[in-house]
């Protein structure tokens, strides 16, 4: 049974990561209806960002959080301004393309930029870690604070979404873009804060991921990113809910699978995403919609 337990712990951990950048996904694709493969790659950037300010300016866990969410967050919303505004009323399948093309273009600036290139580097110890011993379970205070702000920082996601003057615009928008534009509502500016919060939560991400596996290389985004994407599915894109749910059910699955072996790891969150589709296509939180034509 401890094992059980300790399994659980470094399940959450990893599940909550994969849930912060799902969110994004799943933020993003009800707004404007568009998969942005590049989001991953604001988990990477994310973590590049705290490298370098603990690099430079110390190793103080809060700042580089902050650092890293704000940077992500932005160059999220300079991708939507570049890349995604252009292509809002073309076709989906142009938009897509555009999204997978962005993501490439990142993973091989930052491959081609000499201060990070391919060599993968060190993440600082920006947490100092203590042991700690629970009815048989041990795990460590790094552990248990990480999984804590997760769980805040989600939290605080839905306040806003459900709370917020901000929020009330991002559900208008998704509910019809036209009907709120003639309400008064600044779509441009809801899609910019839709892409910020949901980069700034991939950056957290890359933070936390870099302390849990302190090895940083660029194609961390994309390994991350496609677990994260298919964490959104299995809980329903579109549903930040279920964002959330699907996270930390892949990371518990995915944790109890590879302590069974390895591969099985590997492959377990293909293998729930293709049960999942089979059985509720729309995700476990998603809903079919019927369109009309």
């Amino acid at each position: 049974m401890s094992q059980f337990f300790q399994l659980l712990i470094y399940g959450l951990q990893l599940g909550t990561i994969y849930a912060l950048v799902a969110l994004g996904y799943t933020m993003v694709y009800g707004i404007v209806n568009l998969i942005n493969f590049a989001h991953g790659d604001f988990l990477m950037l994310g973590a590049y960002a705290a490298f370098f300010t603990a690099l430079f300016a110390g190793e103080n866990f809060v700042v580089c959080l902050l650092l890293a969410m704000a940077t992500a967050g932005l160059i999220g919303v300079v991708t939507d301004r570049i890349a995604y505004k252009p292509m809002r009323n073309q076709p989906k399948l142009s938009a897509l393309i555009t999204a997978m093309g962005v993501s490439i273009f990142i993973q091989n600036l930052c491959r081609a930029l000499p201060f990070i290139g391919p060599i993968p580097k060190a993440f600082p110890t920006l947490l100092e870690s203590k042991s700690i011993k629970l009815l048989g379970v041990t795990f460590t205070s790094t552990q248990l604070l990480l999984i804590v702000l997760a769980i805040v920082l989600m939290l605080g996601l839905n306040f806003i979404v459900n709370k917020s003057k901000v929020g009330r615009g991002m559900r208008a928008v998704s509910m019809d873009r036209d009907a709120a534009a003639l309400m008064g509502i600044n779509i441009n500016a809801v899609i910019a804060s839709t892409f910020f919060i949901g980069a700034a939560l991939a950056g957290a991400g890359g933070v936390f991921y870099g302390i849990m596996y302190p090895t940083l290389e660029v194609s961390i985004g994309s390994f991350l990113g496609n677990k994260a994407f298919i964490a959104a599915v299995v809980g329903g894109i579109g549903s930040i809910k279920g964002a959330m749910f699907g996270g930390i059910l892949m990371g518990i699955i995915e944790i109890f699978a590879t302590n069974l072996n390895a591969d099985i790891g590997f492959g377990a969150a293909y293998a729930v995403l293709i049960v999942i589709l089979l059985f509720r296509p729309a995700g476990l939180f998603g809903k079919l919609v019927t369109e009309k034509v």
